[in-house]
């Protein structure tokens, strides 16, 4: 009698910026981590927005396969954490599983008061970003006329390498970033069937700048939009944007893959 053939296995996929850090994740991350890689998610960017918290963040890198880490400080969070120093970031980035630098930004939503702080860190963010050559991971939100700026003079001033994460901005700001030669990250947002206009900036896209990510614990895709987002879920974003992009979705997850090892070197496959 012959045995039933195996199920095959998932196909591999990457979540590029998620945060197993939070306290959403407490107690769980060995289930987590084991649904994501049922989902076939065998790599993910697990990101410190402070770091004074990169201790924890780089512990779960160091206890778990294929997680990795970046750390900075988030835009957000610039008027009540000390300055980071492009001294700290270089020291940090020698970590073997230290992959990137970031997230920072500009985030004028909430906390437009602390704009020229904002400016300053992203500052020291990008000079640690040339200094180590690995990439800036950049959160931008309602400021992308400053975001284009500061890209655009910072990039003529010494060359590096960035992904603009959860791209959610305009199409003249994503323009602006792939003439630099950046990548735009894919999140649930993208998903939501009412982000046609976003879905049709990444669509427009070369396809060898795109990433894909979860941002978990936040902005989780249908169906599961207005609960708590993680990792296995990167499957189903990259599946709605597979079938609205007109591809099978094994060739966006091998493509996002392959735009993944080129940015993060350190994370490759």
């Amino acid at each position: 009698m012959s045995q039933a053939a195996p199920p095959p296995a998932p196909v591999s996929i990457v979540d590029s910026h998620c945060h197993l850090d939070f306290p959403d994740f407490e107690g769980e991350h060995d289930a987590l981590i084991a649904r994501a890689r049922t989902a076939g998610v065998t790599r993910m960017v697990t990101i410190c927005t402070r770091l004074r918290q990169e201790p924890q963040v780089r512990a779960l890198a160091e206890r778990y396969d294929g997680v990795f880490y970046a750390a900075g400080t988030h835009p957000m969070s610039v008027a009540d954490e000390p300055m980071a120093t492009v001294e700290q970031l270089v020291a940090l980035s020698a970590h073997p599983k230290f992959v990137g630098i970031g997230e920072t930004g500009l985030d004028y939503h909430y906390t437009a008061d602390s704009a020229a702080q904002q400016a300053e860190s992203l500052a020291v963010h990008i000079e640690a970003a040339r200094r180590t050559g690995l990439p800036l991971i950049i959160h931008s939100r309602d400021a992308d006329d400053d975001m284009a700026r500061i890209l655009t003079q910072e990039h003529r001033a010494g060359a590096f390498s960035c992904v603009m994460h959860c791209f959610t901005s305009g199409a003249a700001l994503a323009r602006t970033a792939l003439d630099l030669g950046f990548y735009l990250s894919m999140s649930g947002i993208a998903a939501f069937p009412r982000s046609s206009e976003l879905r049709e900036i990444f669509a427009a896209a070369p396809m060898d700048r795109i990433l894909v990510e979860t941002d978990s614990p936040y902005l989780a895709p249908p169906p599961h939009r207005g609960k708590r987002n993680e990792p296995a879920y990167v499957a189903k974003t990259a599946a709605i944007l597979a079938e609205a992009f007109g591809m099978e979705y094994p060739q966006l997850a091998a493509q996002t893959s392959a735009n993944f090892d080129r940015l993060f070197p350190k994370a490759a496959a």
